[in-house]
């Protein structure tokens, strides 16, 4: 049975920084590549970053490149996303997902076959 199991969000100012991560099990984590999709209220699931299975290839949201660093470690079967210089118009539930076998470049809900349950990320302003 594959679990993702997100930590790292919390409360900050605009500005400030936050890590957060994704612990995997249930599946050889090195042959899936990993996406971070986060949803306010009110909106559609939206994508943020994706890493593929080695690490070697990345793919990110227009609305986070140069702010957000997506990485992996296969050793601790566990995906991370970097936020830094966080804007209000991030806040939201961020979601980790397991794409069997796929590469960095899906950027749609449906791509991915596992989902965590979320970790809710406030930013005020």
């Amino acid at each position: 049975q594959v679990q993702l199991v997100e930590s790292g969000g919390g409360l900050v100012q605009a500005g400030d920084s936050l890590r957060l991560s994704c612990a995997a099990s249930g599946r050889t984590f090195s042959t899936d590549a990993m996406g971070w999709f986060r949803q306010a209220p009110g909106k559609e699931r939206e994508f943020v970053a994706a890493i593929s299975s080695s690490g070697g290839s990345t793919n990110y949201a227009d609305s986070v490149k140069g702010r957000f660093t997506i990485s992996r470690d296969n050793a601790k079967n566990t995906v991370y996303l970097q936020m830094n210089s966080l804007k209000p118009e991030d806040k939201a539930v961020y979601y980790c997902a397991e794409r069997r076998y796929g590469s960095a470049y899906g950027t749609k809900p449906n791509q991915y076959d596992y989902w965590g349950q979320g970790t809710q990320v406030t930013v005020s302003s």
